[in-house]
């Protein structure tokens, strides 16, 4: 018998592969099919009901569904008003605001623009952008930033968002945020996958709604969807935003304009058109018997990128995020792709589908985000599978916004002053102009009784200050990220602005 020496050691090498190859156990079968047509029929039945229910529970005024099963459009339905006081119906083309859902929406549109998968990997180069490490500039690609594994923080300029300071500007001034380890950590940002977004409509040599417009939306016949606030806005047939009352009644008391993050969250869209856009996915690119997407460079969006939820138990399993979809495989090892959409100012959406089912249910809700869309889409997945609903949805869902919205307040009352607070200096010890190089300018100015206002962005916002203890006052905050009372202090001809300092990036410098 020969020996592993006389064989050499390229011989060994490949005797041993072999040997080692023969001798490994077979993988396990791939995942089948589970769930049969009268599952799916009697998850349908229960739909409307479901619907109407938690509607009851929350109060959002208006909801609009479509389930596809099989490249079939088996429900397609609106519930409710579009605006509260009126008596205009929710229909199937009704136009939502569907927040972070425009995510996985522009990454199909991304998809539809490339000839290969690898095309992905390509570096994201958009004039005015970059990053803190000039290498991670250098290498940061489009799949990166559409993964949200470039290390740029959570939310990174949402905040400049909400003063009024426009894409440009934000844009650019995203190379001042500190980073964390490139392609090893993962914080969700609306303003990097809008980066690449416009990198790649940029290199088309057009905008990023007209490649919308026609790489996905014409070609699908998603007549009513558009990336532009406009377009939502004018539109007849649209559903108001909503927020929840104090009395818990619902007003639509805001409007949500995300064009300088149209990418990531500028979408409207209909039940209907969401319907096709459903089909689209489910098919693989196709539609209709027409090619609109590539299959491959369409399945690369779908594969893990990053783990985005690591597993809080030994039993748990690992949630991922990968290029516009959150992405996750059940007991079974079948793959399960879903997003949220939610806008704090009156808009919560869902997608969710079981690709290997052929089955997806889309949610459109026009009220902030109580739980009520992705309750609707897992009480929907767990009848089928199940035959009933296992747990209720809609208080777990419900409980975990309202721990989103908690996490992000000040952990100081400023409603109540503490014993024995120190009374505040003359208002000349804080007035003046304060700069700050990711913020801008900050001005603080009295009124003829001493009372303190603090002028931020480049509109700008006009934030009464009330008095807190010696030279700290706060104000309550507003738009889209609004944390309730936030702190502001003054010291050493500086101001902070507490709830902007996340990133100690809050700190102004009196001019």
């Amino acid at each position: 018998m020969r020996t592993l020496r006389a064989l050499g050691a390229a011989g060994a090498a490949a005797l041993l592969t072999a040997t080692a190859a023969t001798a490994a156990p077979s993988p396990p079968p791939p995942p089948r099919p589970q769930l049969t047509d009268a599952a799916v029929d009697k998850a349908v039945a229960r739909l409307d009901g479901t619907v109407t229910d938690m509607m009851r529970r929350t109060g959002v005024p208006g909801v609009a569904v479509a389930v596809v099963h099989d490249d079939e459009v088996v429900h397609l339905k609106g519930f409710g008003v579009r605006r509260t006081g009126e008596s205009a119906a929710v229909d199937p083309d009704t136009v939502f605001q569907i927040a972070s859902l425009s995510k996985p929406v522009s990454s199909t549109v991304v998809a539809g623009t490339l000839t290969d998968p690898a095309q992905w990997d390509r570096h994201t180069s958009l004039p005015g952008f970059s990053l803190k490490d000039p290498w991670v500039t250098g290498h940061v690609t489009t799949a990166d930033l559409f993964s949200h594994r470039s290390g740029l923080p959570d939310h990174a300029g949402d905040l400049l968002e909400d003063l009024g300071y426009d894409q440009s500007y934000i844009l650019d001034h995203l190379r001042l945020t500190p980073l964390t380890p490139f392609r090893a950590s993962y914080a969700y940002t609306n303003f990097g996958l809008t980066a690449a977004a416009e990198a790649v409509a940029r290199a088309k040599g057009t905008s990023w709604q007209k490649l919308a417009d026609d790489t996905l939306f014409k070609p699908a016949g998603m007549t009513r969807t558009s990336t532009e606030f406009s377009a939502f806005a004018d539109s007849p047939d649209h559903a108001a935003t909503h927020v929840k009352n104090p009395d818990g009644t619902w007003s639509p008391r805001f409007v949500r304009d995300p064009d300088a993050q149209a990418p990531a969250g500028g979408v409207s869209s209909t039940a209907r058109d969401m319907s096709r856009w459903l089909r689209l996915q489910l098919a693989g690119g196709t539609l209709d018997g027409k090619r609109i997407v590539p299959a491959d460079t369409l399945a690369r969006t779908h594969v893990p990128e990053i783990v985005s939820q690591p597993p809080a138990t030994p039993t748990a399993r690992t949630g991922f995020y990968g290029l516009g979809w959150n992405v996750s495989y059940d007991d079974a090892g079948r793959l399960r792709l879903s997003h949220s959409g939610a806008f704090e100012l009156g808009a919560n959406t869902n997608v969710t589908m079981l690709p290997l089912e052929k089955l997806g249910i889309v949610v459109l809700t026009n009220g902030a985000p109580v739980g009520l869309a992705d309750a609707v889409a897992l009480d929907f997945f767990d009848v089928a599978e199940h035959g009933r609903a296992t747990t209720d949805w809609l208080a777990l869902a419900g409980s975990l916004y309202a721990q989103l919205d908690a996490a992000g307040r000040s952990p100081t009352d400023y409603s109540r002053p503490p014993t024995g607070a120190k009374p505040a200096r003359d208002s000349a010890a804080y007035t003046g102009t304060y700069d700050n190089p990711y913020y801008g300018k900050a001005t603080v100015t009295a009124d003829d009784d001493g009372a303190l206002t603090l002028a931020l962005g480049p509109k700008p916002l006009r934030f009464p200050l009330t008095h807190y203890d010696g030279d700290t006052f706060s104000f309550e905050t507003t738009g889209e990220n609004a944390v309730g009372r936030t702190g502001v202090t003054f010291a050493d001809g500086t101001l902070r602005v507490e709830y902007l300092d996340a990133e100690h990036l809050g700190t102004f410098t009196r001019q």
